[in-house]
């Protein structure tokens, strides 16, 4: 077997792979003997099938793996030799093609693109502030009033009033259209918060300053995309009875509203909302600080970059931005969309930062634990309620999805093992400070 270089320029490399019909046919000598013993032909005992017959019977069917076992042999021989580690999978090419004939000597050839060597990173080099929020007294009491909307009651208004928004009104009503009543256009008792935007565009506009006991003909037209599509886009017409008109009362913010939301008492709730801000903060405030550490890692370590890698990444960045330009486009039969120069420079940072924390990862024996992708699947599942087990199932048998799952945690794994060798100084900011940070991370 015989591997000559025929390219080797930047982090392009080229190789010629020969494997001689001798090799091969030994090869497959090897795989006959290996399965003699396990095969029965008629007239011989099970084990007992002279070679010449296994060779003749079986020989061309095992000639395709036997190639193919020697080029992959090969090549796993050239990467343990070089220490190469191709970016994408090398493209791998039989030099005779379909003209090739059993006897003769196999060549291949093999083209790919070396990651590059990678600078290590001095992490006491970088400088990173780290914001922190605690939770204030009146974000609490923010907090604790919106719970307290949400758990507010409804009581009858004075008989007479007028429907207000925010005012629930309970009614009945029948849908129909061109004169027909639709199914599921009809309900009875229903409650109904005007101002909520649960119902069809139009519809609770039209009950605002309807009293008890009164009739109303309310006039919508569904949306072109409504779900039902015998209904999209229609024009429909509900007869209503309004039957009670009630206005909202907050609940008292007290013990008893703690308990509602399973605390103690309203000091319980507190701690557990201030908790939850500085949790919500700490999210927050992480985000800055990656970035912070992306960008400064960007500037210190500079290295060659794959050509292929940064080519694919421009195109996947030009294609996720084009949908969303035009959220109704849905499939990918679209042709081709342009990449820029601004695409292709975010996608240089995107492969560069990946590179580096992938080595830096690799260097450090990051792992991720069964448990963290346990985790990671379990989050993902609550999306798909009452078809969690499908789900698991489907992570199982995809090992393209397990790596999606995985490569956030270990990135951020990765960022959590340089910030600890960086300096870090903590900074108290308020609230808006930090939003003011998220926002500006929206806008580079």
């Amino acid at each position: 077997m015989q591997v000559t270089e025929t390219l080797n320029e930047g982090l392009k490399r080229g190789y010629t792979i020969t494997v001689t019909a001798a090799e091969l046919d030994a090869k497959v000598q090897e795989k006959l003997i290996e399965a003699q013993p396990e095969i029965e032909m008629k007239g011989f005992r099970k084990g007992k099938v002279p070679m010449a017959m296994l060779r003749k019977q079986f020989g061309p069917r095992l000639l395709g793996d036997a190639m193919q076992d020697a080029i992959d042999a090969a090549m796993k021989s050239h990467f343990d030799a070089s220490g190469d580690r191709p970016a994408l999978q090398p493209e791998v090419k039989m030099v005779a093609g379909e003209e090739w004939k059993e006897g003769q000597d196999v060549v291949v050839e093999m083209s790919y693109e070396a990651l590059p060597p990678i600078p290590e990173v001095d992490a006491s080099a970088v400088v990173l502030e780290r914001l922190v929020v605690k939770a204030e007294e009146a974000a609490v009491e923010e907090a604790l009033k919106n719970l307290a909307d949400t758990a507010k009651a409804f009581e009858d208004r004075k008989k007479g009033s007028k429907a207000k928004d925010g005012d629930q009104i309970v009614i009945d009503f029948k849908g129909s259209v061109d004169g027909e009543l639709f199914e599921g256009g009809s309900a009875e008792d229903y409650p109904l918060v005007l101002g909520s935007g649960s119902f069809i565009p139009g519809f609770e506009e039209q009950l605002v300053g309807a009293k008890e006991g009164d009739e109303v003909s309310v006039n919508v037209s569904f949306p072109d995309s409504y779900g039902a599509a015998h209904l999209a886009g229609k024009a429909a017409v509900f007869a209503c009875t309004v039957k009670s008109v009630k206005a909202p009362k907050a609940a008292e913010i007290d013990d008893e509203l703690a308990k509602k939301f399973g605390a103690e008492d309203l000091a319980a709730l507190k701690g557990q909302i201030s908790e939850r801000l500085e949790a919500e903060y700490k999210g927050a405030a992480r985000a800055v600080l990656k970035r912070s550490l992306l960008d400064q890692l960007d500037a210190l370590v500079k290295f060659d970059l794959p050509a292929a890698l940064v080519e694919a990444e421009a195109a996947q960045i030009a294609h996720q931005l084009w949908h969303e330009e035009h959220p109704d486009v849905h499939d990918h039969n679209h042709g081709n969309v342009e990449t820029t120069d601004e695409h292709k420079a975010l996608a240089e940072r995107r492969v560069r930062l990946g590179l580096l924390l992938a080595e830096v990862g690799r260097k450090a024996d990051v792992q991720v634990t069964d448990a963290e992708m346990t985790q990671a699947v379990l989050a993902q599942a609550r999306q798909y309620p009452g078809q969690e087990r499908a789900f698991f199932e489907f992570v199982q048998k995809n090992a393209q999805m397990q790596q999606q799952l995985r490569a956030p945690i270990f990135e951020d794994k990765v960022v959590d093992f340089i910030v600890a060798g960086a300096k870090v100084t903590d900074k108290e900011v308020s609230k808006e400070d930090l939003q003011k940070a998220i926002e500006a991370l929206d806008e580079l």
